[in-house]
């Protein structure tokens, strides 16, 4: 009972930091974001045991050029195609049987990519047409939310295949199938009352995110095991470290920002 109540009071704590950054002021939003990427990049650090400092620097580099500096989008999706790719590879590492060695430089692009480039987009995101979306980008994080939520309800209540059980023995096939249902549901629900993108498009960002979001969770997760360890850090009692919080938003950020521009561009 102590654990569950020290989860709730983290976790509204959190959104109430997320709420505030996001309706007082763009800079505020941009602020916390940059935040909270470096503290997924200390972790990061950590789990892959990278020395120095270096990468905190060049990503406060690219964070900085690309939030306030650079308006070409060829150089934007350049940095998203870069983004992807790592992603990509990532999948890759994640479906390896052969445990693989990372070179110093190897954990240096992963994680200013990975991390990094995720961070960058999910705070790219929110401005549309010079605007700042506020609703977009809290109808996102509703989702991943909505998803995590009832994936861990269902897979309470139901859950019997196990999904992924080398990397994340907890999760089953009907958590996250029922994680992923209520998401299109709310996505729908967002979309007839939110116009900025319409209901079906809101339940293709849904899908998705939640996708994109479920194998940033295992990534992460294999990283763990990896390591040896449950949690990525101590940050938030009850739920563990930034990157365990923000594992599946920052791999989904690429692919939900390539999508909003898909609509963009069809529309």
């Amino acid at each position: 009972m102590k654990e569950v109540l020290r989860r709730a009071l983290t976790g509204a704590v959190y959104i109430i930091l997320l709420l505030s950054a996001v309706f007082l002021s763009t800079d505020a939003f941009d602020f916390l974001f940059m935040t909270f990427g470096l503290a997924c990049l200390y972790e990061y650090k950590r789990l892959v045991s990278l020395k120095g400092y270096h990468i905190f620097a060049a990503y406060l580099a690219i964070w900085w050029a690309f939030i306030y500096f650079v308006s070409d989008q060829i150089l934007i999706n350049i940095l998203m195609v870069i983004t992807i790719g790592i992603d990509i590879a990532l999948l890759f590492y994640l479906y390896s049987k052969k445990e693989k060695y990372f070179t110093k430089l190897h954990k240096f692009i992963i994680g200013l990519f990975y991390i990094g480039g995720g961070c960058i987009f999910l705070t790219m995101i929110p401005y549309k047409n010079d605007a700042f979306a506020k609703l977009l980008i809290m109808g996102i994080f509703i989702l991943i939310w909505v998803n995590d939520s009832f994936a861990y309800l269902v897979g309470r209540s139901i859950g019997r295949t196990k999904l992924f059980p080398s990397v994340s023995p907890k999760k089953t096939i009907e958590g996250t199938v029922g994680g992923f249902i209520f998401a299109l549901v709310a996505a729908y629900i967002m979309g007839t009352k939110e116009p900025i993108i319409s209901p079906w498009q809101w339940m293709i960002l849904a899908a998705v995110i939640v996708v994109a979001g479920s194998f940033g969770d295992l990534i992460e997760s294999k990283f763990k095991r990896m390591a040896g360890v449950k949690d990525s850090g101590a940050i938030l009692p009850g739920h563990g470290g930034m990157l365990d919080r923000l594992d599946s938003l920052v791999f989904a950020a690429p692919f939900a920002y390539l999508t909003l521009n898909i609509f963009s561009y069809v529309s």
